[in-house]
């Protein structure tokens, strides 16, 4: 959970998460969309869906036990160097470095280093370092100390030069400009793009679909609708988009909402219309599954943060009317 997230957004999701799945056994015997809803709201959700199939193959084959082997615990599903070098480190005294963001920066500043840290040589070079620096004797703390100071004292912007416990030996410092440090390649501009979803209402039910477990989001579940293309309208869009995706005819009505959102990658802007089914039976192009479901029903799924943003108006905009009781007649 902690990688790509900060530890203050994590620990709400860590509590619920032992709290319902307290052990790997429980992990490993529940379903994949209970563990997407566990982690709704963290984003990346390679992460859980690799983290339930790590599970499974402890169970299968290592009698639901945490190897210590490094080698061992690398060919679970989704652990890479950070996560070997992080739980091999704190749970078993393992040697090893990590080398998330946070050391990247310490290590750079430490050493002024001028070599680029997204390219291989420059990530080698920081690991290599913090390497080298690695108290061998308790590397588990070390790593955490490493990483908290980063976090909290070397931050990217601003650094805490004053509070830090290495300032006499930083070469950064000396040179009198830390945020100089790590250096990086510049940032891409994100693009952007407008999207249309449409809630198909059919007899009290809103259609949901899957989306693929590879990919962006991959495993949760949303309303159909995909990218405005240039000159159309965003109900002409969501029309198509559904027509494309799941094989029905609607009939798109009023906007419910309109919201926009942040991935690292894309700015989206997102228009949701209210569509009444019209015709035709549900075949996916695209989607893996697909659920008619009442809008109330909503809570039990797994849905991206951005759906979430209009989640609310969506369900007060299908909520059904109450009927007037009419006053009794005096006998």
């Amino acid at each position: 959970m902690l990688q790509q997230t900060q530890v203050a957004t994590v620990v709400p999701y860590y509590q619920r998460f032992v709290e319902r799945l307290p052990d790997v056994a429980a992990l490993a015997a529940a379903p994949v969309d209970d563990v997407l809803k566990l982690w709704e709201g963290l984003g990346y959700y390679a992460r859980a869906r690799n983290l339930h199939a790590a599970a499974r193959e402890l169970l299968r084959a290592h009698d639901g036990r945490i190897p210590d082997d490094p080698n061992a615990f690398r060919k679970l599903p989704g652990v890479g160097d950070y996560i070997v070098a992080a739980v091999m480190s704190i749970a078993f005294d393992r040697p090893l470095a990590v080398a998330d963001g946070n050391v990247k920066r310490v290590v750079a500043r430490l050493d002024a280093l001028d070599e680029n840290i997204d390219r291989p040589a420059g990530a080698r070079a920081v690991l290599d370092r913090a390497q080298d620096l690695l108290a061998r004797d308790d590397p588990g703390t070390f790593n955490q100390a490493m990483m908290e100071l980063g976090a909290l004292v070397c931050r990217p912007l601003n650094p805490r030069c004053d509070a830090c416990p290495v300032r006499h030996q930083c070469a950064a410092r000396r040179e009198g400009d830390p945020s100089r440090y790590p250096v990086r390649s510049p940032r891409r501009e994100v693009p952007a793009a407008r999207i249309a979803v449409g809630v198909v209402s059919r007899r009290g039910r809103v259609l949901i679909t899957r989306r693929p477990d590879s990919g962006l989001l991959g495993g949760l579940w949303e309303f159909p609708g995909g990218k405005v293309t240039e000159g159309e309208s965003p109900a002409c869009a969501c029309a198509r988009e559904i027509r494309e995706e799941v094989s029905l005819e609607v009939e798109v009505g009023e906007r419910i909402a309109r919201v926009r959102h942040a991935y690292s990658h894309l700015r989206v802007e997102i228009e949701v219309f209210a569509c009444r089914y019209r015709a035709g039976d549900v075949v996916l192009d695209g989607p893996v599954d697909y659920r008619w479901i009442r809008p109330e029903e909503t809570d039990e799924y797994a849905f991206p943060r951005a759906n979430h943003k209009f989640m609310a108006e969506v369900k007060k905009t299908l909520a059904p009317a109450r009927r007037r009781a009419k006053p009794r007649r005096p006998a």
